[in-house]
């Protein structure tokens, strides 16, 4: 008897961010049933609750927990069933604009730089006070091991020491020739 446990429901969807419609969910069992001519996405779920993922432009996924930068700031949702998702929080924050999460740390980019939230629990999500990396233009952020990588528009590329999350340093501006990095 095979005793591998279920994959999670959440797998069965891909999860897409609309800046109108908010949440897309859309099944993609079809791509992995070996039959090629019925390769067709079908939408499953759009979800936008009172507007609060109103502008939505990135997404992380956390388990069975998503983080999303809308107008409102990050939002929190709960997918542990998926076609039934479940605000957790919206953190304000202006102009988010990426997500990413490593471990139990989100680091987001908005208007002030870049910024770290403790996920320890995704029902309260914590700003790490004291702790912005500022940046006139942060766009999209990566993050590797002790490293995050910020694309600062037309400053360049930040390159960031989070191998103390709650103490970042700047360890390196990357701006030779760079006219408008975004990703």
């Amino acid at each position: 008897t095979n005793q591998e446990k279920p994959f999670h429901p959440l797998y069965n969807y891909v999860l897409i961010t609309d800046a109108r419609e908010g949440l897309i969910l859309a099944d993609i069992n079809t791509l992995a049933d070996g039959e090629p001519r019925n390769n067709f996405l079908t939408r499953a779920l759009t979800w936008n609750e009172g507007g609060v993922l109103n502008g939505a432009r990135a997404i992380a996924v956390g388990g069975r927990y998503v983080y999303i930068a809308a107008q409102a700031g990050l939002v929190v949702l709960d997918l542990d069933q998926p076609l039934q998702p479940r605000l957790l929080a919206t953190l304000p924050l202006q102009d988010v604009r990426s997500v990413v999460q490593q471990f139990r740390y989100l680091f987001v980019t908005d208007a002030d730089g870049l910024k770290v939230i403790d996920v320890s629990e995704p029902a309260v999500p914590k700003l790490v006070a004291d702790n912005v990396i500022p940046m006139a233009d942060a766009q999209k952020v990566f993050v590797a091991r002790t490293y995050a990588y910020v694309a600062g528009g037309r400053e360049g590329l930040y390159i960031v020491d989070v191998s103390t999350p709650e103490k970042m340093q700047l360890y390196q501006k990357f701006d030779d020739g760079i006219v408008d990095a975004r990703e």
